[in-house]
């Protein structure tokens, strides 16, 4: 059985356009294959993440990763991190391990789609095309969203279409 299909749009070119601003990362670099230790066979290590330059009125922040070229309809979720205060500007490597120990305080993991707690490395189907993960940083106009640890990852997205501000985004890839 192949695997052959198009390449999914870019996900946040379909939403409303926002401010962008700065994202970078000492391990994960835009458009450029990931390291395994970022994969889910090297140990589901998450990148260091730092950002600047967000929007007047951020408040808050949530920190994704998105694959649209998983071989679902609705791609794969790897890590949602939300309550993270305006103040919190960096995530440090490791910081999505499952009991969130590197984490701000009042910030908090969703489940990925893999059903677990964290960040879930990157795990193309072997022969795979090469995916794409976007590290996305949403810059928030509330405090904390209405959405707690137990929400998925979708009721997250729809919440921020109504409250980002703006969006910084690295999109390293990664293929067996």
């Amino acid at each position: 059985m192949s695997l052959e299909r198009p390449v999914a749009p870019d996900p946040y070119e379909l939403l409303p356009a926002v401010a962008a601003f700065d994202v970078t990362s000492d391990d994960v670099r835009d458009a450029e294959h990931m390291d395994p230790v970022y994969s889910a066979a090297g140990g589901n290590v998450s990148p260091s993440l730092r950002w600047s330059g967000a929007p007047d009125g951020t408040r808050s922040y949530v920190v994704s990763c998105f694959d649209p070229d998983a071989p679902t309809p609705s791609g794969y979720w790897h890590w949602t991190v939300g309550g993270l205060s305006a103040a919190v500007t960096s995530l440090p490597r490791g910081g999505g391990s499952p009991d969130g120990a590197l984490l701000p305080a009042g910030a908090f993991q969703l489940r990925n789609d893999g059903g677990t707690v964290g960040y879930q490395g990157a795990a193309p189907p072997p022969g795979d095309m090469t995916h794409r993960y976007y590290f996305v940083v949403h810059a928030v106009d509330v405090d904390r969203l209405d959405v707690g640890p137990d929400a998925s990852n979708a009721v997250m997205a729809f919440n921020l279409a109504f409250h980002t501000l703006g969006r910084a985004i690295i999109t390293p890839t990664y293929q067996l």
